[in-house]
């Protein structure tokens, strides 16, 4: 019973919509402006860099808290139990019950996730991924990128097979919800979040990961 009602608890947490609730604050909804999406990319891009902090910082920790306290309160000892933790809070924030089952996803909340199972993995694979925004100034490329790598560094790490698991599953589920990012990068349109005017919006283009 306890265990199921951590399990219901996460995905409630991970379904706290952060970018709908600062778009709010200013009055918009940012499904309507930008790439449409509700995640950090595009709250920075159409609220400005401290909202996109916020929504970020949010996001991650509504992937870590679950992940790293709850396995403290189950009383069950199993350590797989973090990763479904984890598991649905991401799923509450790329389906949350607050918006009709859509939102973001899920790279800031599976990066809290990550924190909290595998933290000198996770090291490696943001490294992977500041390098590809500084190179190419393009979130989806360094996200799909790092998202690629992460099983791999697990697996060199020395993760558990829990874990290495889990992350396959996440680069998976990264390549599939950036598969539109994919077809504009390879086209060439993506457009980069670097290199250009802060909180000028394109309403024709997705251009973050989130």
């Amino acid at each position: 019973m306890k265990i199921g009602l951590l399990v219901a608890l996460a995905y409630l947490l991970g379904s706290i919509p952060t970018g709908y609730l600062m778009g709010r604050l200013r009055n918009l909804d940012l499904r309507e402006h930008g790439s449409g999406n509700l995640g950090g990319t595009n709250a920075y891009r159409v609220l400005g860099a401290p909202a996109g902090l916020v929504v970020v910082l949010v996001d991650i920790g509504k992937g870590l808290f679950p992940a790293l306290a709850f396995p403290l309160w189950d009383g069950a000892a199993i350590p797989s139990l973090a990763i479904l933790y984890g598991v649905m809070a991401i799923a509450g924030h790329v389906w949350s019950v607050f918006l009709s089952f859509s939102g973001g996803k899920g790279v800031a909340t599976a990066l809290g996730v990550m924190i909290a199972l595998a933290p000198l993995t996770i090291l490696v694979a943001f490294l992977v991924w500041l390098g590809m925004l500084l190179t190419t100034g393009i979130v989806s490329a360094a996200s799909i990128t790092a998202a690629t790598v992460l099983p791999f560094v697990a697996f060199f790490t020395d993760a558990d097979a829990a874990t290495v698991g889990f992350c396959t599953a996440l680069t998976l589920f990264a390549w599939w919800t950036h598969r539109e990012n994919l077809g504009r990068l390879s086209r060439g349109e993506e457009k980069r979040i670097l290199g250009r005017k802060r909180g000028k919006p394109e309403p024709d283009q997705e251009v973050g990961s989130e």
